[in-house]
């Protein structure tokens, strides 16, 4: 590959291709696809590289093509690692979430800025171990500056968009219970979703500057006037938003190109970091982190 591809897309449920063809998983205009192995495992899919709106654009179906991976089953960290290691900087995720308020209706966009993990199984939950601590600050879970890039191309793409909102990851694949989906409005939260923990979090760790566009589907359980979520309430209301939802990421992503060399704030999140001494990182996980940790350790080595 002759250069860096810089902006990563995670498309989640409803959405495996980018620009066209059906949502069942047609192809865009794939000029590469990696079957990449990375030390965390498999990614969900071949990372396939596209040229869409003018960039080069890392694309990766988070429940692969058909959607086989359960959100608990989704291998996260081969996910980013595998877009790191294309030098991936940028990451728009898209997810399908479910509504705790009254005013984030179905079939809005919710940039969310918070972020509170409810998942419980072991989930791929960091990079680090293995004799190489970090410690990453996560105090602003989404990029500030890459979310105001995403308000501004789902509002030119036509949506109704929330700004901001704390976004609670549940464990799934099962919904949430009435008493649940009320606690979790009592506790302030916006909307639920089943992935974007650890998958934030991973990013941070990779210094990727990571933002999400969550399509509301539905109100959970919680609303007395509305139907129950279902899996099918969710794919009939994504399935009517799929063309705002594309036509986002393609307002997206020249905006991206534009501030696609600055330096933001995640991407140096590592500085300052890592807690142990770079001479007692055993070899093989240096070796294993390079992509993430080279910068920082490679020096001592």
């Amino acid at each position: 590959m002759a250069e860096p591809i810089k902006i990563g897309i995670i498309g989640g449920s409803g959405l495996y291709a980018l620009a066209t063809g059906d949502s069942a998983g047609a192809e865009d205009d794939v000029q590469e696809a990696y079957a990449i192995r990375t030390p965390f495992g498999k990614p969900s899919d071949a990372i396939r590289i596209a040229e869409v709106a003018g960039s080069r654009v890392a694309f990766v179906a988070r429940h692969g093509q058909g959607h086989r991976f359960s959100p608990t089953e989704v291998p996260y960290a081969a996910n980013i690692y595998a877009l790191k290691s294309l030098g991936v900087r940028f990451i728009i995720a898209v997810s399908a979430c479910g509504s705790l308020r009254q005013d984030y209706a179905p079939g809005h966009i919710c940039i969310p800025d918070q972020l509170v993990d409810f998942t419980r199984e072991p989930r791929q939950r960091t990079f680090f171990g293995e004799g190489l601590v970090g410690h990453v600050g996560v105090g602003e879970p989404f990029s500030p500056a890459l979310s105001a890039i995403l308000v501004d191309a789902a509002e030119a793409a036509g949506a109704r968009v929330q700004r901001g909102g704390t976004f609670v990851t549940v464990e799934g694949p099962r919904f949430s219970t009435r008493a649940e989906s009320e606690m979790f409005r009592q506790l302030g939260f916006s909307i639920i979703g089943m992935t974007t923990s650890p998958e934030a979090f991973l990013a941070r760790e990779a210094e990727i500057a990571y933002a999400v566009f969550a399509h509301i589907t539905d109100y959970d359980v919680w609303h007395p006037e509305e139907a129950d979520v279902s899996a099918a309430s969710v794919m009939e209301t994504f399935a009517r938003n799929i063309q705002v939802a594309r036509q986002a990421i393609l307002e997206a992503l020249p905006r991206i190109a534009a501030v696609q060399d600055e330096v933001w704030p995640a991407h140096t999140a590592l500085q300052g970091a890592l807690m142990t001494h770079p001479n007692r990182v055993p070899p093989e996980t240096l070796d294993k982190l390079r992509p993430l940790v080279g910068r920082y350790l490679d020096s001592h080595s």
